[in-house]
């Protein structure tokens, strides 16, 4: 594609890629998804909505918290309770919900049954996709944490849930039964529960001696799955069930496989209870370390392949809507409009002016000669591919000159000027990366499906040229390169400015078919 630095001077088209429709994700799983806790707090951290948080960012969710309790509590027990107004819960809740769109829902301690009557209400008019209900009842001690309307109350919840996740004996108030240790009978009671409120539960073992913790996924017709792990011999097992119930809300929503999700997450918190001591917080049942896992990943040295392979799965969302889009396959089919690739022309023809500005600064604060002399190839590259490609296919470049930026080349190219000013070298490359890495793969894919008699051949085969594949993988190795020896900090906002541009790309090939669209409107 001409508008790729190093596509050389040809005669044949750049195909800057573009589409009609913004992306869409249909009924796919979000990317990142948005959770929601619904529970009381713990100021020591440990547990309640900020275990939640904590467990939500852990898996790659975005963690939301509706507080229904404030919990006076530290890692030796709860001293006092005190819960707001339902009225101010339930503005809570629609304030979310009436701005966000919420992918999952952990529901933990409601404390009242007032409460209770709130969410099942809020939950009677918000289509939510899953909600996970750790039904905070009774004490592993046995002790009753809720009074018996609010029990009643929850129960009348629970044709919410997707999944319930208590422990043994708020199981056995569940199934209205005495409290079973046997693991036979609390499959069976799991089973029952299941059935009686049309969900799909968890049944817990970690009651039982020996060394060996069984945990099962049970419908109304009996284990789905069940999985057995180590036991851990620890005291840092505060706010355990709060962590998993959402740790498996987060993946489901990004699965939709309630077994995997339940494998994945009782892996991390045995990592995180393996781990807990370390964080020496409290003199009682300490805390899990939620972010062992991210701790160990940011110690441990990147190389440059594995941020790549890191980064490009990064952007498969993206990548897949630019499939997608009909500019894409209008090229290779040739049924895209003839004022819509014009139009693209004129638009890739103002970006590449930008985007060879923003080589050049590369190259200015380029650490060694080697990369000074690659960002200046590229940005000398890029123009002359704009002057020679493109005046090729407009028929002369009068037209550019008098043409207006449309707002996705605004954007991207104004991310792009604002990258350079204000942040480093490092940050500037990653952000300039998108252009080389993309047009590669879409255009080396686009080229082989074309049709014989498309009549964007020509431009299509601007991909043949070698030069331009060897410079996206020379962009790629000396951005990831870059990015393995700089600090995480640093690698975070290279990570973050790759994305947005791969993000602003989508909406330039998007643009040229939305133009075509208002003015025939």
């Amino acid at each position: 594609m001409s508008r790729t630095p190093e596509t050389r001077v040809s005669t044949s088209p750049s195909p800057r890629s573009t589409g009609d429709i913004a992306p869409s994700t249909g009924n796919q799983p979000p990317a990142i998804p948005r959770v929601l806790s619904i529970a009381g707090t713990d100021p020591s951290g440990g547990a309640g909505i900020q275990a939640d948080l904590k467990s939500i960012a852990a898996h790659g969710g975005y963690g939301m918290a509706v507080v229904t309790a404030l919990v006076a509590q530290n890692t030796h027990g709860v001293r006092a309770v005190h819960t707001p107004p339902p009225e101010f819960l339930a503005e809570q809740l629609d304030a979310v919900s009436d701005d966000v769109q919420i992918d999952a829902v952990k529901i933990g301690m409601l404390a009242c049954a007032e409460n209770v009557d709130v969410v099942d209400a809020w939950l009677e008019r918000t289509p939510v996709p899953a909600v996970v209900v750790d039904p905070v009842m009774v004490a592993t001690s046995g002790d009753r944490l809720l009074d018996r309307s609010a029990e009643e109350a929850l129960a009348r919840m629970l044709r919410h849930a997707d999944l319930v996740t208590p422990n043994v004996p708020e199981l056995a108030v569940l199934a209205g039964e005495p409290v079973v240790r046997a693991w036979p009978e609390v499959l069976a009671q799991a089973a029952r529960v299941a059935e009686r409120f049309d969900t799909l539960v968890l049944a817990k073992g970690g009651h039982a001696g020996g060394d060996a913790v069984r945990d099962a996924l049970v419908s109304a017709s009996g284990v789905i799955a069940e999985f057995t792990t180590a036991r851990i011999h620890t005291t840092n097992t505060h706010g355990t069930g709060c962590s998993l119930s959402s740790a498996i809300a987060t993946l489901f929503a990004q699965t939709t496989e309630w077994a995997s999700s339940l494998e994945r997450a009782k892996s991390w918190l045995a990592d995180s209870i393996r781990h807990g001591s370390r964080l020496n917080v409290g003199s009682g049942n300490g805390p899990v370390d939620h972010f062992a896992e991210l701790w160990r990943r940011a110690a441990a040295p990147l190389t440059p392949p594995q941020i790549a392979e890191k980064w490009w799965s990064g952007i498969a969302d993206v990548r897949g809507a630019i499939d997608d889009l009909r500019f894409i396959t209008g090229l290779t089919d040739g049924t895209l409009e003839g004022d819509a690739f014009r139009h693209y022309l004129v638009q890739d023809t103002l970006y590449l002016r930008d985007y060879s500005r923003m080589l050049a600064a590369a190259s200015t604060l380029a650490p060694t000669v080697d990369e000074q002399q690659f960002w200046a190839s590229g940005a000398l590259n890029a123009l002359a591919g704009e002057t020679a490609v493109h005046a090729h296919f407009l028929g002369d470049l009068s037209v550019v000159d008098t043409a207006a930026k449309a707002a996705a080349t605004v954007a991207y190219t104004d991310h792009l000027a604002a990258t350079a000013a204000r942040d480093s070298y490092a940050v500037l490359i990653a952000a300039l990366l998108p252009c080389y890495w993309i047009y590669v793969d879409v255009g080396t894919r686009m080229l082989p499906a074309a049709a014989p008699d498309t009549p964007y051949l020509p431009w299509l085969r601007t991909y043949e040229d070698p030069a331009f594949a060897d410079a996206s993988t020379r962009a790629i190795e000396v951005v990831t390169r870059c990015a393995a020896e700089v600090d995480a900090a640093t690698r975070e906002r290279m990570w973050r400015a790759f994305r947005i541009s791969a993000e602003h790309e989508l909406r330039f090939f998007a643009e040229p078919l939305e133009f075509v669209a208002a003015t025939v409107r």
